[in-house]
């Protein structure tokens, strides 16, 4: 557990915005074939259990309690028994359609963020996606795997979220954004305790002069940061440092800062009393417009329409 002593802040990078959420309620016999296309799905299970199916990978059952992460444009089976022929298809954006073709998104609505093929079904389970992988993080979206299973994984706040999507209040979206992902980090954290060998990304935690140059960023995001005065601090070469972030952190290092202003960003917009010109300077832009510009690439929308949407 002493290597995974920094992984809390490591893994402070997870920014939903929009996610999408549903439960799945299903009666035997079922499978789903998912080609979904989003940057990371979350898939708890809360009752009963399925079996993952997948190229390179033997079938797998899970129980309640357990997570699914699949990372990318990742095909595979959900099923209640693993010989079970798939009836449902679900495809890019969660459009879902039967083997006629023929479009089960309403017909298989059953509430609020529900849908199956049976209200009261014996497998029910919680889907969440990330619509964007700049919300995921640098770090966190390098170090997951194509697909991951966490046993009996220990989230308090997973039965809030279960809670929470079954209700369509004010600002809902919002509320069901930030449990999200503090669900997400609590299961990536219990994956990353039970398999240290396949930490990939995580390993900036264990790499002393990548994790100093993610301290300095972190401390100072302001700053125009070089790769040698990074490296100069960390007590390596240039060359080192740059071979060493790429290779653990997945983008170079002055990348990864670009991404950390971004997210910083993202957390001070939703405090009404800070103009942009502040958050601008505050997170190292050197003005509203360059902030602007960088912003609505990354997140799809200006910072003043995201400040009204989490605000909402």
């Amino acid at each position: 557990m002493a290597e995974l002593a920094g992984t809390t802040d490591i893994l402070d990078g997870p920014r939903a915005r929009g996610a999408f959420l549903l439960r799945v309620l299903m009666e035997p016999p079922w499978a789903l074939e998912i080609a979904e296309d989003a940057p990371l799905t979350v898939v708890a299970v809360l009752t009963g259990g399925f079996w993952l199916r997948c190229a390179d990978r033997a079938p797998q059952q899970l129980v309640a309690g357990d997570v699914l992460l699949v990372r990318g444009a990742t095909r595979y089976l959900l099923s209640d028994e693993p010989t079970t022929a798939p009836d449902i298809h679900i495809g890019p954006g969660q459009a879902c359609s039967g083997t006629d073709g023929r479009d089960l998104s309403e017909e298989l609505a059953t509430g609020v963020r529900a849908w199956g093929n049976d209200a009261a079904g014996r497998d029910t389970m919680l889907v969440a996606s990330y619509p964007q992988e700049v919300q995921l993080g640098t770090v966190l979206a390098a170090a997951l795997p194509r697909i991951a299973v966490v046993n009996a994984a220990e989230s308090p706040l997973l039965p809030v979220l279960v809670a929470e999507a079954a209700r369509d209040a004010l600002g809902q979206e919002a509320v069901l954004d930030r449990i999200l992902d503090v669900v997400l980090i609590s299961v990536v954290r219990d994956w990353a305790a039970e398999a240290p060998a396949g930490l990939a990304g995580l390993r900036v935690v264990t790499d002393p002069a990548v994790a100093e140059a993610v301290r300095l960023i972190k401390a100072e995001p302001s700053r125009a940061w070089t790769v040698d005065e990074l490296a100069a601090a960390a007590g390596v070469s240039r060359s080192v440092l740059a071979r060493r972030f790429q290779a653990v952190v997945g983008v170079p290092p002055i990348g990864y800062l670009a991404q950390w202003r971004l997210s910083l960003a993202a957390d001070l917009l939703r405090d009404t009393r800070r103009t942009l010109a502040s958050v601008s300077r505050e997170v190292g832009y050197g003005g509203p417009f360059s902030l602007s510009a960088a912003f609505k690439k990354a997140y799809g929308v200006s910072p003043a329409a995201y400040r009204s949407e989490v605000s909402a």
